[in-house]
């Protein structure tokens, strides 16, 4: 279960997101108290694991007080954190102290320029220095790399490469035509392989079971983190996907390519058992597959407008 608990609300976004972002009031998004119960409920119908996502999860105030609370969650067994590490090292010595499962962090650039452009005002030697305290925290840490044509993917060896540097995992997701991405823009991960294979020809799949979702991974004698893919696009595994996620305003989506999910805000208000239902009949309406492979033409009006910011991805 992802759980997405900012849509740029916090004043501190100004440091970490870029310009021009669509601000949401506090008074629309869910409260820690709020999330805390719909998560409890979760943890009833057999949900095990939490991802924090955002936006940016450590621009909203007292975030880590939420995870330490979730952790204590009864049937909760692992809570972990995607970031865009802009603040991960005000925050490592905290991540640790509650005993945080992972930390995911988002890197699609090594260049100075190309990072501040789409993080706003974003500095990536600070990213840079968050990975390196999450890579010695000894916190499970993951860096996850979103290639893109025209973009990035003359930078793609070298950042895989950061798992021979950090001895960390770096996971290639392919682009997904969610809000106003385009499919076009991305790069196959068959592609990305053959291509990284003429740097470590040793590249080989690596059966240990790593992570709860649907990334497979190569390893080299040469590396010592693994070099992963997240195929939505061109190794689609929506007959293994287990997940579902929570926007910070209380819809919760069971699948991440359509607009539609069910807003559990009307169901705060009743009781427990009340709630447990309403999440129990919105993940029963998952959908066999993701849309991402249709367009308006094929008859599929419903795919997912909201930018993956919005909605947790």
């Amino acid at each position: 279960m992802r759980v997405s608990i900012t849509d740029r609300c916090d004043l501190r976004c100004r440091y970490c997101m870029p310009d021009g972002c669509e601000k949401v009031p506090m008074s629309h998004i869910l409260t820690y108290e709020e999330i805390i119960r719909i998560c409890r409920a979760a943890a009833r119908l057999g949900i095990s694991r939490i991802k924090i996502t955002g936006g940016e999860p450590f621009v909203r105030l007292g975030c880590t007080d939420l995870m330490k609370k979730l952790k204590a969650l009864d049937g909760i067994e692992e809570v972990t954190v995607t970031t865009n590490g802009q603040q991960l090292e005000n925050y490592i010595d905290e991540l640790k102290d509650i005993g945080i499962d992972g930390i995911n962090i988002s890197l699609d650039t090594l260049d100075p320029g190309k990072f501040e452009y789409i993080t706003g005002r974003g500095q990536l030697e600070k990213t840079l220095r968050g990975i390196e305290l999450a890579a010695a925290s000894g916190i499970k840490t993951k860096i996850n790399v979103l290639p893109q044509k025209g973009f990035n993917e003359d930078e793609l060896a070298d950042l895989a490469g950061l798992a021979g540097k950090y001895g960390i995992d770096v996971r290639f997701i392919e682009l997904m035509p969610v809000g106003a991405a385009s499919a076009e823009n991305g790069i196959s991960n068959p592609y990305i392989l053959k291509m990284l294979r003429e740097r470590w020809p040793d590249l080989e799949s690596d059966p240990e079971t790593r992570g709860n979702g649907p990334a497979v991974y190569y390893k080299s004698k040469s590396l010592k983190g693994d070099i992963g893919f997240i195929s939505a696009m061109h190794g689609k595994f929506c007959e293994y996907c287990n997940r579902v996620r929570l926007t910070s305003q209380g819809q919760l989506k069971p699948c991440l390519s359509y607009d539609s999910g069910t807003d559990l805000v009307p169901y705060l208000k009743g009781s427990d058992d009340e709630l447990m239902e309403a999440l129990r009949g919105a993940i029963m309406k998952k959908p066999e597959a993701h849309c991402f492979d249709k367009t308006e033409t094929d008859g599929d009006d419903h795919a997912e407008h909201r930018l993956m910011s919005q909605i947790g991805g």
